[in-house]
C-alpha cells in the first residue's frame, strides 16, 4: 500500500464527547488502521496534529479530485 492509499479524507458529522478535538463539517485525514476498523474505530489526525481513535460513525469518506486532494493534504 502506498502512502497515498493509506490516507483517506473524511468529513466529521458528529463530535459527541470530543468537542475540543473534532469539529463538525471539517475535513480530516484518516489513516488506515485495520485493527481499529474491526473495532468500529477510525484513526484520525485531529486538532492537536496527532492521530487518535474515534468512533467510525462520526465520519463519512469524501472523494475529491486528485488536484484538490493534493492541495488539502499539502495544507495540513
Amino acid at each position: 500500500m502506498t502512502k497515498a492509499q493509506a490516507i483517506q479524507l473524511v468529513v466529521c458529522i458528529d463530535n459527541e464527547g470530543y468537542p475540543v478535538s473534532l469539529e463538525k463539517r471539517k475535513i480530516y485525514v484518516a489513516l488506515r488502521d485495520a485493527d481499529a476498523d474491526k473495532l468500529g474505530l477510525m484513526r484520525i489526525v485531529d486538532e492537536s496534529g496527532d492521530d487518535y481513535l474515534y468512533p467510525k460513525r462520526f465520519f463519512r469518506p469524501i472523494a475529491l479530485p486528485s488536484s484538490v486532494k493534493r492541495a488539502v493534504l499539502a495544507a495540513a
